[in-house]
């Protein structure tokens, strides 16, 4: 099964932890300014995902994975992200993104 972790600049941050292998990143650019870091992970086992809150005073959540949307297949969670990211004349794009550490 594979999960789609979301991070924003400046507002909050999913971290790849334990029951994750992340397997491909993409930055989602809105007008030409990236607004989002998209990860799409292999789920290997049930896990609680943190979801650190940046804006002050930092908060960190721990989200179990059963609440994440789930897709068979890379193919079918590549769709998702292209289906979540289209807007009716916007100037929309997904750019592949290194998978690191920092979102």
């Amino acid at each position: 099964m594979y999960v789609i972790l979301t991070s924003k600049p400046g507002q909050f941050r999913t971290e790849v932890g334990e029951g994750l292998v992340p397997v491909e990143a993409w930055d989602y650019l809105f007008c030409g300014t990236r607004r989002a870091r998209f990860v799409i992970a292999d789920l290997t086992a049930d896990t609680k995902v943190r979801v650190i809150d940046e804006a002050p005073p930092p908060r960190l959540n721990l989200v179990p994975s059963k609440f994440l949307p789930k897709f068979e297949t890379i193919e079918a969670a590549r769709a998702e992200l292209a289906h979540l990211t289209r807007f009716a004349g916007a100037e929309t794009a997904l750019r592949p993104a290194p998978l690191d550490v920092t979102p």
